[in-house]
């Protein structure tokens, strides 16, 4: 409940306070707000260096009309703050050979975890008891699904990549997922 007056707060005051920079660029849509509460930035400036992976060889950006599926969030008050970075891609390759790549690279965050979902990002779990100190270890809640989820990390700071087949039959579309929170004390 404190987490989400104070990101109310951040916006409140971040709306009214004159520290508002927009990005008119209409291929990168940021928005950044600095303010004596917090920080808050929302952008479409992610992509695969930002998530902290590779680019797959040969993937491209997943473009559904005018949205480019990419996001990136960043949130920095005294009481938390919240990082999370989203890149979609497609490639003309099959999920097994994306998942073989992704799971070499992620082993540099720890063990690699592999779970089964319906949709993107739809096992993603954070830890909401930040003042114990205590990270819990991923898991697979539901592991069944087209979706396959490559997993890092701990409920805190993780790395995930979904990879499911193209809807076409060929191909694959995946996401590279960062998700860190913390809680008063420590720094994104």
């Amino acid at each position: 409940m404190l987490r989400y007056l104070a990101l109310s707060l951040v916006l409140t005051a971040g709306l009214t306070l004159p520290a508002l920079s927009q990005d008119t660029d209409s291929r990168n849509k940021n928005l950044d707000i600095r303010s004596s509460v917090g920080d808050l930035h929302v952008g479409d400036d992610a992509d695969a260096k930002t998530v902290g992976l590779p680019l797959y060889p040969g993937a491209r950006p997943k473009s559904d009309g005018d949205d480019q599926s990419q996001a990136n969030l960043n949130i920095a008050t005294d009481l938390f703050g919240m990082k999370l970075v989203v890149a979609n891609y497609v490639s003309n390759d099959s999920p097994a050979k994306i998942l073989d790549f992704y799971r070499d690279k992620l082993k540099k965050y720890g063990k690699v975890l592999e779970c089964r979902s319906y949709t993107h990002g739809g096992d993603v779990s954070v830890n909401e008891d930040k003042d114990s100190g205590q990270s819990k270890e991923l898991k697979c809640d539901d592991n069944s699904g087209p979706v396959t989820q490559l997993k890092v990390g701990t409920e805190d700071n993780q790395h995930i990549v979904a990879v499911e087949p193209g809807k076409t039959g060929s191909g694959s579309s995946f996401a590279l997922v960062y998700v860190h929170t913390r809680g008063k004390r420590a720094d994104i």
